[in-house]
């Protein structure tokens, strides 16, 4: 088993590698978020032990671009900060566990050998259509190297219409898709988060992704680049032509 420790407190950092050793793993230890970036993405860890209050980027920010990155190692979050908002958001940037400061070494080392058990787990598809992608596992949706942050609703409706790229959806079929049972019974509430969409998605990048079928609903598709027409020669009546040539004279 191999570990990557992500602790700014060298100390620590020196005891959690003493503990793992102890239990014949291999530890190896980064002291802030870039670190640990580039080390997780060029060595196959089994578990990353990550602490939240890092100099530069802080956990939760380098467990999402880990995530991001596709490194899908189980992650055990490690923090002095025992608050329920803290954690659940330790948890929806990525993280498989959390572990409040302070712990009993025994505890954790128990936590480690459970996630190395588990093993890497896919975080869901990414979905891409031109250069518009939506990754369902970390939620995160860019246009190009361009991250867009969108509402619930918006990502929820967005994942349908990626889903099923390319179709004609009527606006039941992204009720069905993107509402629940108590959605409200509005007759524009589907036109309403298309328009959010497309001010977000489509407007600020000069591109209509999602296209209006007029009877019929909406269609998300690539843009079609148009071609250029040749100009073409004015095929006006002679006598119009003769007129125009006596005005000129």
């Amino acid at each position: 088993m191999r570990v990557l420790i992500v602790e700014d407190d060298v100390k620590l950092a020196g005891l959690i590698q003493r503990a793992l050793r102890e239990q014949a793993a291999l530890a190896d230890a980064a002291h802030d978020g870039e670190d640990a970036l580039w080390m997780a993405d060029a060595t196959p860890y089994d578990v990353i032990v990550l602490d939240i209050n890092l100099p530069g980027i802080n956990g939760f920010e380098t467990c999402q671009r880990l995530r991001a990155s596709r490194v899908h190692t189980p992650i055990l979050m490690l923090t002095a900060r025992a608050g329920i908002d803290d954690r659940v958001t330790g948890l929806d940037t990525g993280a498989d566990d959390y572990l409040v400061k302070p712990f009993d070494v025994s505890e954790m080392l128990a936590r480690i050998r459970a996630l190395a058990r588990r093993g890497p787990v896919a975080r869901g598809p990414v979905l891409s259509i031109g250069d518009l992608s939506l990754d369902a596992g970390t939620r995160v949706v860019s246009r190009g190297s361009t991250q867009i942050p969108l509402s619930t609703k918006e990502f929820q409706l967005l994942e349908v219409f990626m889903r099923r790229a390319g179709q004609v959806l009527s606006r039941y079929d992204l009720l069905e898709g993107a509402w629940d049972m108590a959605y409200e019974n509005r007759s524009n509430v589907v036109d309403v988060y298309v328009r959010y969409l497309r001010d977000k998605i489509d407007r600020p990048f000069g591109t209509r992704t999602i296209e209006t079928v007029r009877g019929a609903g909406y269609r998300l598709s690539e843009p079609a680049r148009q071609p250029l027409r040749p100009r073409q020669r004015s095929r006006r009546h002679p006598a119009a032509r003769w007129r125009a040539r006596q005005a000129r004279t």
